[in-house]
């Protein structure tokens, strides 16, 4: 009777540790690696909000190279990027109802797609085409001067706003409104 409880605690106390274990491995592999940064915007008294990983170039080539042509992207580092708003918003003719979204990114060697995806909460690697809302294309230009750290910027444009991602000479950006 001893040893059966014996036998029974050793391998209650591995299980545990096992887990344990799991959960410090996962965790470390999660950590964050880049600055976060959260920009905000005033749309008709109605806030619009990103949040997201802010990596360097480090000397590396990112287009094309370190963020492949034709791969859906994170649009940033580490957790999955957040668009938050408490507005209806048109992002050309699509209509993307208030609540919160992850922004991922399809770049090609043409142009770039914004991908706006119902999951949320996920690591910025966790991506799942099935919960794509829409995909929109951005308007892509190139820059003067090289972008060290990858920007995102929310900033007045006409009646709405305007929505720009930067890193290297890499300028791609889509307008918004209030949907009416």
């Amino acid at each position: 009777m001893i040893k059966n409880r014996s036998f029974k605690t050793i391998f209650a106390l591995s299980a545990l540790l096992t887990l344990a274990l799991g959960a410090i491995i996962v965790q470390a592999q999660r950590q964050r690696k880049s600055p976060h940064e959260t920009v905000e915007f005033d749309l008709n008294g109605k806030k619009v909000s990103v949040t997201y990983g802010r990596p360097s170039a480090k000397g590396r080539k990112i287009f094309g190279e370190l963020v492949p042509f034709d791969k859906v992207w994170r649009t940033g580092a580490d957790e999955a990027t957040t668009l938050k708003t408490d507005a209806d918003l048109m992002f050309g003719n699509t209509a993307v109802p208030k609540g919160e979204y992850t922004l991922w990114t399809l770049p090609s060697a043409t142009g770039m797609k914004l991908v706006i995806n119902k999951q949320t909460g996920q690591w910025g690697t966790v991506y799942d085409e099935k919960q794509d809302f829409a995909r929109v294309d951005m308007k892509v230009a190139k820059l003067g001067a090289a972008v060290e750290q990858f920007t995102l910027t929310l900033t007045k444009e006409d009646k709405g706003g305007l929505l720009k991602l930067e890193w290297e000479t890499t300028s791609a950006s889509i307008a918004f409104t209030e949907k009416k």
